[in-house]
């Protein structure tokens, strides 16, 4: 019995290290995915770009001509794009993949990362609670983790559905 355990690992430890044929299979997969779906918004040829986030995470970048369809309204569409890719590369691959559309993720991250950063500070200064608009799941991670080193203040997430958003508590 104690022989079929030698392989499970604590929770706590971290993953083991991916070989680069490891990231290059995990690339390929969800490239493969992804031009599955954009074969259906017809938005002409797009690169992909892949490469290695700051919390260890796969980012596709798509550019090409005239790619806000793919964006949408308040980023709506992006976010639905994401959610069909995740769900797509977590069943067969394991290992977390965003995707952005010429940047516009990464213009958002440095938008959250700013509003955090300012409540933070507000909420240090006011000694007081304060409630972020409502936010998505991936923008409320950003925040999390753009906190979580700021030893004057906590974060919490609160509500239901569309209406969950990060409060921060000095």
């Amino acid at each position: 019995m104690a022989e079929e355990l030698v392989d499970e690992k604590p929770l706590d430890e971290e993953p083991a290290e991916l070989t680069d044929e490891d990231l290059d299979r995990i690339a390929d997969t969800a490239i493969g995915a992804l031009q599955d779906i954009l074969k259906y918004f017809e938005v002409g040829e797009v690169t992909i770009d892949e490469y290695e986030g700051d919390e260890g995470e796969l980012i596709l970048d798509i550019t090409g001509d005239d790619l806000a369809v793919l964006i949408g309204r308040h980023g709506k569409t992006l976010d639905a794009l994401q959610f069909l890719v995740s769900a797509i590369t977590v069943r067969t691959i394991g290992y977390p993949v965003i995707v952005d559309v010429e940047g516009y993720k990464s213009r958002q991250r440095e938008k959250l990362e700013s509003i955090a950063r300012s409540s933070a500070n507000r909420a240090a200064s006011q000694n007081r609670s304060i409630k972020l608009r409502p936010m998505t799941p991936y923008e409320r991670r950003i925040v999390h983790i753009c906190l979580r080193d700021d030893d004057r203040v906590e974060t919490a997430s609160e509500g239901e559905g569309s209406a969950r958003h990060v409060v921060i508590l000095p």
